[in-house]
């Protein structure tokens, strides 16, 4: 068979860019090795419960966002999405809670001073200096995806006003110093208490603790936390369900239980299709995009290791981190206890009480984020909500060998015990609210996504990963298109479905409506 494109994996990347794509006329095929949609977000279903395996932070819904702007060329409607007020609450390991994407912004000063009157001025002018970094960020324009390393000036501010000479040059001086200097030095002897609850948010969202965080991400971290988070109806799997829908409604194909094994030419030709587990080879006569991680894409899909010593440090400094999911229903009274339907945890500083404030943080151990389905879609059994906890974990422990099952099934019930009872110690308001109903383990997401040591949080984004630059500078086959959380510029499904949108752009771009179109529009 022959297509203008073949889309490898439908994750939310690759059926982003492959609903665009059909939508615009292309003729576009999706192969995915398992009988459902998702990738990462795929729901897991047990016992009369529907789980979300994320944290259940949305961006991009609502006027004017990505999925607005996606959704608005697709012959399908998005799923149903609410507001989320806070966006999460954290709490510290004892007690103290600040909510974070609250409707009133004043909340989140106000709730910093009184979980860290110690430092309440320091702790204040911190999030207000990553504002003006966020601010001086999007005082330039976006990049497209071949040049982003640096991107130019945009000579407007967001309120159409030209900037002058003195604010552009006062905007690149804060940017140079927010990215050359790391969060922890930028805090260096702030209390231990308000680091620690900065770090479990930068680990969080980007994916790495303030020792590796530069201030410029942590600033667009902060931006993006305090913005408008949704719920979706579903989980993020609904949205890929909407997405193969659309596909299909547009013409195109998906093909689940199809294994793509690589390439279908030498990659220092050029990609023109991939051939599959069954021997097929599936044409593609204008492009490839491979919804596969920048380490599978070379390492199984181009088979092609990037051949000098900078690219192959490049590629080699693109971390990912594996996850441990208790997945678990929760009695409707404990919920509406909770401080809301999302919540950062924070453990003690460490297993050594003699360690204090010199414990160092380490989130496969001092951090979790609960998703608790809201009461408007509960995903579960009359009286009870799907719940999920999501943790950190090293994965490389988990593919270690076992002479059985039975040690990674020990290893795994070691974890379970580990974890629930960081749940409650963390949030004793659950009382005996919570009922464990499954688990999911880095060997576990491996089984479900193929993703190398099932790492599925994204790519750390340290100051060797920066802005935009994880994909861009590789060399790849001509045609060869990735997409996904390791391409985009950010981790979340936002991040993900603009940067789908780029390459759609890029192989397709959609077609200008004439004036009479226009002229209809308005009408």
């Amino acid at each position: 068979m022959s297509y203008e494109v073949v889309v490898v994996g439908a994750g939310l990347g690759g059926l982003t860019a492959a609903a665009l794509l059909a939508a615009r006329g292309v003729s576009v095929c999706v192969v995915e090795r398992e009988s459902y949609a998702g990738g990462c977000v795929a729901a897991v279903e047990k016992f009369g419960y529907t789980f979300e395996p994320t944290a259940g932070l949305y961006r991009g819904f609502g006027a004017g966002g990505i999925i607005e702007r996606v959704f608005a060329e697709l012959p399908v409607e998005p799923p149903e999405a609410r507001k989320v007020f806070p966006a999460y609450t954290v709490r510290t390991a004892d007690g103290a809670q600040v909510r974070v994407g609250s409707e009133d912004e004043g909340e989140a000063d106000a709730d910093l001073c009184l979980a860290f009157p110690e430092c309440a001025g320091l702790a204040v002018g911190f999030f207000r200096e990553l504002s003006r970094v966020a601010e001086a960020r999007r005082g330039r324009e976006r990049t497209p995806i071949s040049s982003r390393h640096e991107p130019p000036r945009r000579r407007f501010s967001l309120f159409g006003k030209r900037r002058d000479a003195r604010e552009e040059e006062e905007g690149d001086a804060l940017l140079a110093a927010a990215r050359g200097q790391t969060v922890a030095g930028r805090l260096e002897g702030a209390p231990a208490r308000f680091r620690r609850f900065v770090d479990a948010q930068l680990q969080l969202f980007a994916l790495c603790a303030g020792e590796e965080c530069s201030v410029a991400t942590a600033a667009e971290v902060f931006a993006h936390a305090r913005r408008a988070h949704y719920a979706i109806e579903g989980g993020a799997a609904a949205l890929a369900d909407a997405l193969v829908e659309s596909v299909r409604r547009s013409g195109g194909t998906v093909r689940f239980d199809t294994t793509a094994l690589r390439l279908a030419e030498p990659a220092h030709l050029s990609a023109t299709g991939v051939v599959l587990l069954s021997g097929e080879t599936v044409r593609a006569t204008r492009a490839v995009v491979s919804n596969l991680t920048a380490w599978d894409t070379y390492g199984k899909l181009a088979r092609a290791a990037p051949s000098g010593s900078d690219e192959r440090a490049r590629l080699k400094a693109l971390r990912g981190w594996g996850a441990y999911l208790v997945l678990f229903g929760v009695d409707e009274e404990a919920a509406s206890r909770l401080p809301s339907t999302r919540v950062v945890a924070l453990a003690d500083a460490g297993d050594d009480a003699e360690a204090g404030e010199s414990a160092t943080f380490d989130p496969t151990r001092d951090l979790f984020a609960l998703n608790v389905a809201p009461a408007w879609d509960a995903r579960a059994p009359a009286g009870k909500r799907a719940a999920t906890l999501a943790a950190f974990a090293d994965s490389a422990e988990w593919f270690a060998y076992h002479e059985d099952e039975e040690e990674h099934e020990a290893q795994d019930s070691r974890a379970l015990e580990f974890w629930w009872g960081r749940l409650h110690a963390a949030l004793p308001e659950l009382g005996a609210g919570a009922e464990v109903i499954e688990t999911l383990t880095p060997r576990g997401y491996y089984e479900r996504t193929r993703r190398r040591l099932g790492a599925v949080w994204g790519v750390a984004r340290t100051r060797e990963v920066v802005y935009g630059d994880v994909f861009d500078h590789l060399p790849r086959p001509p045609n060869l298109h990735l997409v996904g959380d390791t391409a985009a510029g950010a981790n979340g499904v936002a991040s993900v479905a603009e940067h789908a949108l780029e390459v759609a752009d890029e192989i397709a771009p959609p077609r200008k409506k004439t004036m009479k179109e226009e002229r209809g529009t308005m009408k």
